[in-house]
């Protein structure tokens, strides 16, 4: 994990820690915090997936706001929001490495892990993406950026992270639910399991498939020409 990542991981958990401090100090409900937040009607949904959306494009881990999503809109609408949230981070570090980017990745689009990757989602497509989202080990931003560098197609990518991230975001959410006392809607848990599987298909089939590395193009010497003498 890099210096950044860790600065990053620490400034959430860092200001997570002083909202709860406040929270505790002055006796306020999470609940008060759930009805206050309803009652600013749809500007509060609005204004948390564009915040989510551009503050997790940053290597800030998104857990933060999966859980702020079960807390402050329940289990529902929680998801919706923090999936919606990670969509539109998801689409804005995309096209942010293609439009500004553009040198950075014509420089690395042919190295041979960027090609590796290319290969893997251009042949599995879907699966593969929704297989690799599932992985915990693999930061949200760092695939992200590496997607588009790889020069996989933005729809099975936009797609595949949907159905990638659903079964972590609705247990977290459920969490961040069952804080305010929330239970879980069957559908919800049914979802996580479908979503969940989904990705576990994607991954054996992904794993089970070859993908050649590329070799370097070799161009052939030229042969001598006949009847020619020194």
């Amino acid at each position: 994990m890099s210096w950044g990542r860790v600065a990053a991981v620490g400034a959430v958990v860092l200001v997570v820690a002083v909202v709860a401090f406040l929270l505790i100090r002055t006796g306020t409900d999470l609940l008060d915090v759930r009805t206050a937040v309803q009652a600013a009607g749809l500007w509060a949904p609005l204004l948390f997936v564009l915040l989510q959306g551009m503050v997790t494009v940053t290597p800030v881990p998104r857990t933060v706001f999966t859980v702020a999503a079960g807390v402050l809109f329940g289990g529902i609408g929680g998801v919706l929001l923090a999936v919606a949230g990670t969509a539109l981070a998801a689409a804005v570090a995309f096209w942010l490495v293609k439009l500004l980017g553009g040198r950075f990745s014509r420089r690395h689009a042919d190295h041979r892990v960027m090609a590796w990757v290319r290969a893997r989602l251009d042949r599995s497509s879907l699966l593969a993406m929704v297989s690799l989202r599932l992985i915990p080990a693999v930061p949200f931003s760092a695939m992200n950026y590496a997607s588009a560098v790889a020069g996989v197609r933005f729809t099975p990518y936009l797609l595949g992270t949907v159905l990638g991230v659903l079964p972590g975001t609705i247990g977290v959410v459920i969490l961040g639910d069952a804080a305010v006392g929330g239970n879980p809607h069957p559908a919800m848990l049914l979802v996580s399991v479908t979503s969940g599987l989904i990705g576990l298909t994607g991954a054996l089939i992904a794993a089970r498939r070859p993908t050649a590395m590329p070799t370097a193009h070799v161009v052939p010497d030229p042969e001598p020409e006949v009847g020619r003498t020194a």
